[in-house]
């Protein structure tokens, strides 16, 4: 029968066992020390507060004589070594003069002491960020000297390099009376040997860089007019298109003609060199190819357009022609075949720019005109779109720098913009305004830097757009870039 003391309880107890055996213990008085070092009010709880390892005073919870050798440190290199090692995995308060162990601690660091003690109180002790303004790495591999928060890289690459300036006004402007405002001609072209060459009306004239001195070739007559202008890459010729269908060429030093050549039923808008041939692009839907070693007019003759061709670009190894038409069609031709290897078709305008890349074999890219406005990339070794942007305008032009992998794009409807992208990311690098017509022709420099655009509103404008070759002698400013405003002829 139970006590009389378990029954005022209500508990049944096992015999030999009275109540005093479950008295229960208070543990107040065990963390009476750590709730001491949280807050002073002992009537409040909460969650527990871990601070990040960074900012916390592990000192000040005596971990560190516990994880440290009892051992003397050596002399030499093994103290700066440990304290660099536990900069670098503690962050670089743990190394502080705050965490070091009091004078007379059992860790045996062999550093020096310090008169605070491990309950003395720190700037960072229960706060969550570091104040990096008042602390001062200790160690050479410190964040601030890395360049990250926590000492410890994920991307080990250097940062990005701020985005080249490119000046969004001329450097120098000419006046072109009669530059003609058609977009399926090509009337400007800059040579080798820096001397600029431009078609007005009936007349080509040539400019010359390095004294900015002005002369004219000839004069085509009243019943004839420029329709295209071509140097030859040593850039002693040039080649001249007319209206009446015929490929002249010029001697440009002597100023005489030593070719005319026939073929072309109407206007002849596109030339294009290569080491040894010159094609020409007419209204009348041919592409032909002369051969100035041979008497003949042209040596062969390349069908396939439906409409006027308007764009002709050599690759930079002489074995692919690219051709552009008012048929939206973007042909590629090789020496071999009298039929294109490829017929690309995206375009939905007619397709006037074009440009190989200098830097990859068989890339090449193409704009298309007011309905497509898009520059679209592509692999002619099988024929592939690599990529296409749609660039909101007509696309005039197209010229690839052979200094940087950049290009640079002219445009008419609407926005008569020069944009300059880069490659393959095609992020817009700077767009120049200026011209108050379309931006209907283009040539770069012989080094590569300047580039001249050609409008409606008959003006030439010259542009600094990219960078100069590493060890190359840049052109002498001799009256090339003077201010104001001339005309070039």
């Amino acid at each position: 029968m139970a006590s009389p003391q378990n029954t005022k309880t209500g508990l049944n107890l096992p015999a030999g066992m009275n109540q005093n055996s479950l008295r229960l213990e208070t543990f107040s008085s065990s963390f009476r020390g750590i709730s001491s070092l949280s807050s002073p009010s002992k009537s409040t709880c909460s969650d527990r507060f871990i601070p990040c390892r960074s900012s916390s005073r592990l000192h000040a919870f005596d971990l560190q004589d516990h994880k440290e050798p009892t051992t003397p440190v050596k002399e030499g290199g093994n103290e700066a070594y440990s304290r660099l090692l536990k900069s670098e995995l503690f962050g670089s308060d743990f190394a502080s003069p705050c965490l070091s162990s009091p004078a007379g601690g059992g860790g045996g660091h062999g550093s020096a002491s310090s008169s605070s003690s491990p309950m003395s109180p720190c700037t960072n002790m229960l706060r969550f960020k570091t104040d990096r303004s008042n602390s001062s790495p200790n160690s050479p591999f410190s964040p601030s000297i890395l360049g990250n928060d926590n000492g410890f890289s994920s991307d080990s690459s250097p940062p990005p390099k701020p985005p080249r300036k490119v000046s969004k006004t001329p450097r120098k402007v000419l006046d072109a009376p009669s530059l003609q405002d058609d977009f399926y001609l090509n009337v400007v072209d800059w040579s080798s040997q820096n001397v600029l060459a431009v078609g007005l009306g009936t007349c080509v004239y040539l400019w010359t860089a390095s004294n900015s001195k002005v002369k004219k070739l000839c004069d085509l007559g009243p019943n004839d007019s420029v329709c295209s202008v071509q140097w030859t890459r040593e850039g002693s010729y040039i080649s001249i298109g007319t209206s009446h269908g015929q490929v002249q060429v010029w001697d440009a030093t002597q100023c005489k003609r030593v070719r005319t050549m026939g073929g072309h039923q109407t206007r002849t808008g596109v030339l294009a060199w290569n080491s040894r041939i010159l094609s020409s692009g007419s209204r009348d839907r041919n592409i032909l190819q002369h051969d100035l070693r041979v008497q003949s007019d042209y040596v062969s003759k390349l069908v396939g357009h439906k409409s006027e061709v308007c764009g002709l670009k050599w690759s930079h190894d002489d074995r692919e022609l690219a051709s552009g038409g008012n048929d939206n069609q973007l042909l590629v031709w090789n020496n071999h075949s009298q039929n294109p290897i490829l017929k690309l078709t995206e375009h939905t305008a007619a397709v006037k720019a074009i440009t190989w890349s200098p830097h990859q074999s068989g890339l090449l890219a193409s704009g298309g005109g007011t309905a497509d406005r898009c520059i679209r990339f592509w692999n002619t070794t099988n024929g592939h779109q690599l990529n296409s942007i749609d660039t909101g305008s007509q696309v005039c032009n197209l010229a690839w720098s052979k200094n940087v992998n950049e290009i640079v794009s002219t445009h008419g409807y609407s926005q008569n913009q020069i944009m300059l992208w880069k490659y393959p990311s095609m992020a817009k690098v700077a767009t120049l305004t200026g011209h108050s017509m379309r931006v209907l022709y283009l040539a770069t420099s012989p080094d590569g830097q300047t580039i001249v655009t050609g409008a409606g509103d008959e003006t030439l404008r010259f542009w600094n757009v990219f960078p100069s070759v590493k060890m190359q002698t840049p052109v002498k400013d001799t009256g090339l870039w003077s201010l104001g405003r001339t005309q070039i002829r």
